[in-house]
């Protein structure tokens, strides 16, 4: 078994413009997967803007590991839909947890990270210095869609290394 380095947990806040899938409209909940773990949020019914700020959380045992964000409507009688997906890019946000930053004014703008072809942010993501905490808000463009977004936001929980103890 390979060791945690740490827990991260992703929030996701909320749906933007997401497609529709039923007749009007849809019951969207996200999956969050990485490796062998897999996590959602709860469904909303019926809404294609959804609130949902539901916490995640995923065992983190290296930075290379994709973490995948989908989109799904939940369906009574047939399959369950895919609303898009996106890829979480979290390397920007752990390089800035090695480097153990401490006392700063809250809040202070660590470090910005722009949408490329590389991430799949929709706009400019920021990861900020707050009460003691590392945060990183993002903004997810859905891919394989016509349309959509997911907000979500990020937090690290270091592990305590046995091997100190």
């Amino acid at each position: 078994m390979e060791k945690i380095t740490g827990l991260l947990k992703i929030r996701v806040k909320r749906g933007i413009d997401l497609v529709v899938r039923d007749i009007l409209t849809s019951d969207p909940y996200v999956v969050i997967s990485m490796a062998d773990q897999k996590c959602q949020t709860r469904v909303v019914k019926n809404n294609c803007n959804p609130e949902w700020n539901d916490e995640l959380t995923l065992s983190i045992t290296g930075p290379s590991v994709p973490i995948n964000l989908a989109v799904y409507d939940k369906d009574t009688l047939t399959a369950d839909d895919k609303m898009g997906e996106a890829k979480i890019d979290v390397q920007p946000y752990l390089d800035v947890i090695k480097k153990r930053l401490e006392n700063l004014p809250t809040p202070t703008i660590i470090a910005r990270i722009q949408p490329s072809g590389d991430n799949c942010l929709a706009e400019e993501s920021s990861i900020v210095w707050k009460d003691g905490k590392i945060y990183q808000d993002m903004v997810l463009g859905l891919r394989n869609v016509k349309r959509g977004k997911v907000e979500i936001q990020l937090e690290w929980v270091h592990v305590a290394d046995s091997a100190r103890r």
